[in-house]
């Protein structure tokens, strides 16, 4: 494919090398949102983008209205979620959004909300906490992954909302603990304690391979395809029972 990116930093720069290792054309780079013209020059098939919250919807939406399909990763715009997912549909867009691409934190994810559902039809006991460590320069606080996590403990009746603020009275509550420090590509962990035990799962991430690779792998599965879209759709996770 002939792959366009908006947002060219040390996502960006390892999203290309992934992409040209899998056989991929970088037609196009940019760090700002492409113009109607720039879009329709460019001969571009696919854009995957990873740039900030101020700018993503309006790169998403441009790469909609002209039928380019995009793959975003980037976070802090879910106030905009069903804007963008009616836009797609007006224009039978083709987009896959994720707040992370990476193979292993999807799998969390899907770990993660079984655990949820397990708890709630049991009826047990346990208060739950996310903790989130990211690098310094890292935007949103918490990391749209630790929100995603609590999202799906939430849609699974386990608990009721999430927040910074340690609330350890109210059980069905969900703290995030959220941290940025050096040379932290990123970790989660999700704890599930009782007065008995505690259930943890985890993710560590060792460098940004992983994100990169996973947002290529999902650029290469909507090409040709047409709709609003998650990683859980690529690595077929809603079809597991």
């Amino acid at each position: 494919m002939n792959i366009g990116l908006i947002g060219y930093g040390k996502m960006g720069q390892s999203i290309e090398r992934q992409a040209i290792l899998r056989g991929h054309k970088k037609l196009f780079i940019t760090n700002k949102t492409p113009s109607y013209k720039e879009l329709k020059n460019s001969n571009i098939e696919m854009i995957i983008e990873f740039s900030s919250p101020k700018f993503a919807v309006s790169n998403i939406i441009i790469c909609i209205e002209n039928n380019i399909p995009i793959v975003s990763g980037t976070t802090g715009w879910d106030s905009y979620f069903f804007f963008i997912k009616n836009t797609c549909k007006k224009y039978n867009g083709s987009f896959i959004y994720s707040p992370n691409f990476s193979i292993g934190v999807n799998i969390l994810f899907y770990i993660n909300k079984n655990i949820a559902k397990i708890m709630y039809k049991s009826n047990l006991d346990y208060k739950v906490s996310i903790k989130e460590i990211h690098h310094k320069n890292k935007l949103d606080t918490p990391s749209g992954t630790a929100i995603a996590l609590a999202k799906d403990i939430i849609l699974e009746n386990y608990c009721d909302n999430w927040g910074l603020v340690s609330l350890k009275e109210n059980k069905r509550y969900i703290y995030i603990y959220s941290k940025r420090i050096k040379n932290i590509i990123g970790t989660h962990s999700v704890l599930y304690e009782s007065d008995i035990d505690s259930i943890e799962i985890k993710h560590i991430a060792n460098n940004r391979t992983g994100f990169a690779l996973g947002s290529v792998i999902a650029a290469e599965w909507l090409y040709k395809k047409f709709g609003f879209f998650s990683m859980k759709d690529v690595i077929k996770l809603n079809e597991m029972k």
